[in-house]
């Protein structure tokens, strides 16, 4: 049982790259055999906005591809974990919104695309949030150096009032 919770994370992370692949093959091939045989659809439109999906895709298999040892094949490195919050959830939230652009455009046409702007939207609200928690961290470190040792406790009101 010598190293389970890397075995497991390893067999996890192999399973969720290869969905993620599996599906990127499905939902690419559907779009391009439905553009070439049936209607077509904007390449550039569609190349522009799937290199994100496909970069994030590398990264992904990059990072969090167990490594095996070539003479061994013993563990080596389990890779990142795949179900991590932060960087790796956005960068399968980018490549999710990119399959269903690509759904929708089938669907209803290259105005599908817009709904590609959630991305940059969601990061912009994300960006948001991380800068209002910078300032007020940075407003309580400036609040708490200019106190003195005589100040009145920060308590509820009637322990300011005692003081």
């Amino acid at each position: 049982m010598a190293q389970k919770a890397k075995k497991d994370q390893a067999k996890h992370n192999t399973a969720a790259l290869n969905g993620l692949h599996l599906t990127a093959l499905i939902v690419n091939a559907v779009f391009l055999l439905f553009h070439f045989l049936l209607r077509p659809r904007s390449l550039l439109a569609y190349g522009l906005f799937s290199v994100p999906a496909f970069v994030c895709e590398y990264v992904l298999e990059v990072s969090g591809r167990p490594k095996y040892d070539a003479a061994t094949k013993a563990l080596r490195s389990p890779g990142e974990d795949m179900a991590a919050r932060g960087l790796t959830e956005y960068m399968f939230d980018v490549i999710w919104v990119t399959w269903a652009c690509a759904v929708v455009v089938l669907l209803v046409g290259n105005w599908g695309w817009l709904l590609w702007a959630v991305i940059p939207a969601y990061g912009a609200y994300l960006g948001k949030g991380l800068l209002g928690m910078g300032r007020q961290k940075m407003a309580e470190m400036q609040g708490g150096a200019g106190q003195n040792a005589g100040a009145a406790p920060q308590g509820n009101r009637r322990a300011r009032r005692a003081a």
